[in-house]
C-alpha cells in the first residue's frame, strides 16, 4: 500500500512540474533563399569595430565575388557557392610560408581558407566570417551584419555644382578642429610653421607602436577638398574623404599606373597619368566628391575624372554611404607633411 501510494505521489509532483513548464517553440525551418536575394554590393559593419565590403555577381552559370575586410585592397574571392539554401558561403584563400631555406627563399608552403557564412534577414544580411587560426588549433570568428548599395547617381554634371563658403580646416597655428579617430592610439602629430607633420617613430627591436590617424571634428557631405602634401621618399599615408574613400598618399613616382598610387581611390580606381612629383617635394591634390563620384586633380593634371566610388576603402570608419563624415588623415604608416587643408561644400 505504501509502495502504491509513494508512486501516486511521485506522479502527482511529476504531472504538477510539467505543467508549469514552460513550452518551447518549435524551431522554424531556415527559409530557402532565391541566389538573386544576395547578388549585388554590400556595405558591412563588423561587431566590434571596422567597415567592409562585398559584392557578390552571377554570369556564365557560376557565382563570383569581391571582397574587402577592413584593411587593404578589394580583392577577388577564390569561391562563392549557396549552402542549404539559405546560406551564403564566400571563401578566400591565403598562401602561408611555412619554411625558407637558408635564402630566406620559401621551400615549403600551405594555403588557408578563411570563409563568410551570409543568410539574409530581411532586407539586410549578417553571418561570420570564420578564420582558421595558422597553427591549425581553433577558428577565429567575427560577426557582420550588411545593407545593400543602391547603384551610384547618374554622373553629375560638375559645370553645374554650387559651392558654398570654403572652410579652412588646418589654421596652421595647432590641432584644433582636429583629433584622433582613436584616442588610444598614440599621437605623432605636431605643427611647426605652419605645416601639420606627422612622424610615427619606431625603435628597431621593440614592439611595433600604432600611431594614430588624425580626423576633422566637423562633418560634410559632399564638398570640394583642396591641400598640399609633402611625402618622404618610400613613405605612405593617404586622405579619407567623408571617412570613407581613401585618396592615396604614397612615394610611387616613376611606377606604373596602378590604383595603390599616389592620387589614386585606393584600390578601386586608377589614376588616368601619372602626375605627382619625386619625393620630398610639396604637391597639391585638388579632389571632389559628388554624388558618390570622385573627381582627383593632381599636381595640375585631372587623374580621375568623375568616376563612381562603388563602395568604402580599406580603412574607412563609416559604412553608409549617404551619411555625412569627416576629412581623415592617415597617420598609421609613415612620415607626411600637409598644409593649406581648405574644404569647399557643395550646396544642394
Amino acid at each position: 500500500m505504501k509502495t502504491v501510494s509513494l508512486f501516486f505521489a511521485t506522479l502527482l509532483v511529476t504531472l504538477m512540474f510539467t505543467s508549469c513548464k514552460p513550452q518551447t517553440a518549435p524551431v522554424a525551418a531556415p527559409v530557402k533563399t532565391d541566389i538573386s536575394e544576395f547578388i549585388g554590393q554590400w556595405t558591412i559593419d563588423v561587431e566590434g569595430g571596422g567597415v567592409s565590403w562585398l559584392e557578390v555577381t552571377q554570369q556564365d552559370g557560376y557565382l563570383d565575388g569581391k571582397l574587402l575586410w577592413i584593411g587593404g585592397s578589394v580583392l577577388p574571392v577564390g569561391s562563392v557557392f549557396l549552402e542549404k539554401d539559405h546560406i551564403l558561403v564566400v571563401q578566400r584563400t591565403n598562401n602561408i610560408v611555412r619554411e625558407k631555406d637558408e635564402k630566406n627563399n620559401p621551400v615549403k608552403t600551405q594555403q588557408l581558407t578563411n570563409w563568410l557564412e551570409v543568410v539574409k534577414n530581411g532586407d539586410k544580411i549578417e553571418g561570420m566570417l570564420l578564420n582558421p587560426k595558422s597553427n591549425g588549433l581553433g577558428v577565429d570568428t567575427a560577426r557582420f551584419t550588411g545593407t545593400k548599395l543602391p547603384a551610384p547617381p547618374a554622373t553629375p554634371d560638375l559645370s553645374k555644382v554650387k559651392y558654398g563658403e570654403p572652410v579652412t580646416l588646418f589654421n596652421g597655428k595647432d590641432l584644433a578642429g582636429w583629433k584622433l579617430v582613436n584616442e588610444s592610439s598614440k599621437n605623432g602629430w605636431t605643427v611647426t610653421g605652419g605645416v601639420l607633420s606627422n612622424s610615427p617613430v619606431q625603435v628597431e627591436g621593440q614592439p611595433h607602436v600604432y600611431y594614430g590617424n588624425l580626423r576633422t571634428e566637423q562633418e560634410f557631405e559632399d564638398f570640394n577638398l583642396k591641400l598640399e602634401v609633402n611625402i618622404p621618399e618610400g613613405s605612405n599615408s593617404g586622405v579619407y574623404l567623408r571617412g570613407m574613400y581613401e585618396i592615396q598618399v604614397v612615394d610611387s613616382y616613376g611606377k606604373a599606373l596602378d590604383p595603390h598610387n599616389m592620387g589614386g581611390l585606393y584600390s578601386r580606381v586608377c589614376p588616368t597619368v601619372s602626375a605627382e612629383k619625386k619625393a620630398g617635394q610639396w604637391q597639391s591634390m585638388d579632389m571632389t566628391l559628388c554624388d558618390r563620384h570622385v573627381t582627383v586633380v593632381l599636381n595640375g593634371v585631372k587623374i580621375i575624372d568623375n568616376q563612381p566610388a562603388y563602395g568604402p576603402t580599406g580603412g574607412a570608419i563609416i559604412s553608409d554611404v549617404f551619411k555625412a563624415g569627416p576629412i581623415y588623415l592617415q597617420g598609421d604608416h609613415g612620415t607626411v607633411n600637409y598644409r593649406n587643408i581648405v574644404l569647399t561644400p557643395i550646396v544642394k
